[in-house]
């Protein structure tokens, strides 16, 4: 039976480290401040913002969230944009996703300074990334790679196979994974053979959401599972993985939930402490 990759207990201790880092910067007279930007009311947004900014008060870091209509404008937008990254106290902007249909979603996140892009979505810090030089990187794919890191799963020489291709998670882990020596395969929604080449992995990442899309044929034995996704089903949170049907296969495995979520938030907040030590550096 698989190893389970405790995210929720992994994240605590981030978290507290991250405090330990915050309460350091306070000698210094210095706060970290991260800034989200919510655009209307979509409930899952709802949510995922008020975690964020539970999570970033309890370690002390600042956290305000700038409301939006879902009429807002373009410039209305930017405008908002443009004073956070004028802000010194902002270390951090995060636009939380998705925009309304008015908004162009690039021009939006090419708007916000990649200096404080603490999300890692601008093209200069994913260009970073790919270079092999990653800063800022989307927060669940640091987040991953730290719990790779807290159970020692060493990914140098490992096939790795990445189902997705987002922004997001997919093509983030996946430059990240390559980074660490792996050997990286990304499958979307025109890959063939798909269960072929997932069985010859060494680490799968599932993050495609779709509920149990991988079922125990995808999966060798001892290989490590990371399940990204976060389904709805009949009122129950599910992620991509078979996780029933995986467990007994693999040699780890990530459940849904408290697996890779918790680290999402955790890794965000570490970012932004980040941000805030180069700003202490600075002067």
């Amino acid at each position: 039976m698989a190893i389970i990759l405790d995210g929720k207990a992994t994240a605590r201790d981030w978290r507290a480290e991250t405090a330990h880092r915050v309460a350091q910067l306070a000698t210094a007279q210095i706060i970290p401040g991260l800034a989200v930007v919510l655009v209307g009311h979509d409930p899952a947004s709802e949510i995922y913002v008020r975690m964020k900014a539970r999570q970033a008060e309890k370690v002390g870091i600042r956290s305000i969230v700038r409301r939006l209509p879902e009429t807002v404008t373009q410039s209305e937008l930017l405008q908002v944009i443009a004073e956070l990254n004028h802000d010194a106290a902002i270390d951090g902007i995060l636009v939380q996703l998705p925009l309304p249909v008015q908004i162009d979603e690039a021009t939006v996140l090419l708007a916000v300074d990649p200096a404080k892009d603490v999300d890692g979505f601008h093209p200069y810090n994913l260009g970073q990334l790919w270079s092999g030089r990653s800063d800022l990187v989307p927060a669940t794919a640091a987040g991953i790679m730290k719990l790779l890191q807290q159970y020692q799963i060493n990914v140098a020489g490992k096939n790795a196979v990445v189902l997705g291709r987002s922004l997001i998670v997919g093509r983030p882990i996946a430059g990240l994974l390559l980074a660490a020596d792996a050997t990286v395969t990304i499958v979307h929604s025109h890959s063939q053979n798909v269960a072929a080449l997932t069985q010859a992995a060494d680490i799968v990442v599932a993050a495609l959401g779709q509920p149990n899309y991988v079922t125990a044929d995808f999966v060798k034995p001892g290989a490590v599972v990371i399940d990204v996704g976060t389904n709805r089903v009949n009122g129950k949170l599910i992620g991509d993985v078979d996780y029933q049907a995986v467990a007994p296969i693999a040699s780890y495995i990530t459940p849904v939930p408290g697996g890779v979520g918790p680290m999402t938030v955790a890794a965000l907040l570490s970012q932004t402490t980040d941000l805030a030590e180069k700003r202490a550096q600075r002067g």
